[in-house]
């Protein structure tokens, strides 16, 4: 195996959303950087699985519902 045809794998420190810091293995970066997450994915669908329930903000959902309810849906 060559050596030049594969990244470096090193330890990166990850920083979530709600300041916990875990240690992990990665190939982003350099050693000892910090990785600070936008996203927590503790809570958001795409890693929970999207069990969540659809919020109906400012009532779209229940208008859309109204406008198209007598089409046999």
């Amino acid at each position: 195996m060559r050596k030049e045809t594969h990244p470096d794998y090193h330890f990166i420190d990850v920083k979530m959303t709600n300041g916990d810091i875990l240690k992990m293995r990665s190939t982003w970066g350099k050693e000892g950087d910090t990785l600070s997450l936008d996203i927590d994915p503790t809570v958001h669908p795409a890693w929970t699985g999207g069990n969540s329930r659809l919020l109906d903000t400012g009532g779209r959902v229940s208008k859309f519902k109204k406008k198209y309810e007598g089409l046999g849906f």
